[in-house]
């Protein structure tokens, strides 16, 4: 199967049936998506970051190469935390190899998207898919364009693939909009089979938990979130704001120092 991001083949390796995901030139990604997904993740020395900062032809290349690393240590880290994704066996020069998921034939697993529900299995896998989305969260990790399209229905339940775009949930400034993208992508797309589902408000819940702590193994979620209202202090507002501009200024004349010493 072929995708804007990779191409993916079913391979054998001795008597394993395996998958092989080969990327591609990333031709189809904007640049602001680059940003909002690849804040403050690290990269390997202040030379890439500078050749990524100036659009050059090595920094582009090492742009890719970090969005691919980026899906691997998402797997390895996922997979270690008990979440529901393919097992990583080994990537190199662009080939992420791992485990093929599965139907009940054997044959390759198809996606959420290709499959029709009753009102019972698109509860019991939305629940289930929340779940996962609490996993990743609790090992720091948003997936960032969770969706029918990215989800493959194996024969023991879902499994969540395409990972290039995870972000660290506690040091990217957008996670929160992402998590709550997530979690409303999958209310939207089960709600068609369920109109109950479509009631539920998970997504602030999972995140006002996560912001307080609170996201622990075990905890209970009702599937509604009301937002307490509370006075404004607009000059607390304002020096945040203040705040925020100068750090950006600084960091924009950072980069202009680095970018100039290249």
């Amino acid at each position: 199967m072929s995708g804007k991001e990779a191409t993916v083949f079913v391979v054998r390796s001795g008597e394993s049936t395996l998958c092989a995901k080969v990327y591609k030139e990333a031709n189809n990604r904007s640049f602001r998506q680059a940003i909002d997904y690849t804040e403050n993740r690290k990269v390997k020395n202040s030379r890439q970051a500078r050749a990524m900062a100036k659009g050059t032809k090595f920094g582009r290349q090492a742009q890719e190469a970090a969005w691919q690393s980026a899906e691997v240590d998402a797997l390895y880290k996922l997979s270690a935390a008990g979440v529901r994704v393919p097992k990583p066996i080994n990537f190199l020069e662009g080939v992420l190899l791992m485990d093929l998921i599965t139907d009940e034939q054997g044959d390759a697993a198809p996606r959420l998207n290709d499959v029709i529900f009753t009102p019972e299995m698109a509860a019991k896998y939305h629940l289930q898919l929340i779940g996962e989305v609490l996993r990743m969260l609790r090992a720091g990790v948003v997936h960032g364009d969770l969706s029918e399209f990215n989800i493959l229905l194996s024969h023991d339940g879902p499994v969540i693939i395409d990972l290039p775009q995870a972000i660290d949930a506690a040091g990217n400034n957008h996670a929160q909009r992402m998590l709550l993208r997530d979690v409303a992508n999958l209310r939207n797309f089960f709600g068609q089979f369920n109109s109950e589902l479509l009631k539920t408000n998970y997504g602030p819940e999972i995140w006002d938990l996560y912001q307080r702590g609170l996201l622990i193994e075990g905890v209970q979620l009702t599937g509604t979130f009301s937002r307490k209202a509370e006075k404004v202090d607009l000059n607390a507002v304002m020096r945040e704001i203040e705040s925020a501009q100068s750090e950006e200024n600084m960091r924009q004349l950072r980069m202009k120092n680095l970018t100039s010493g290249l």
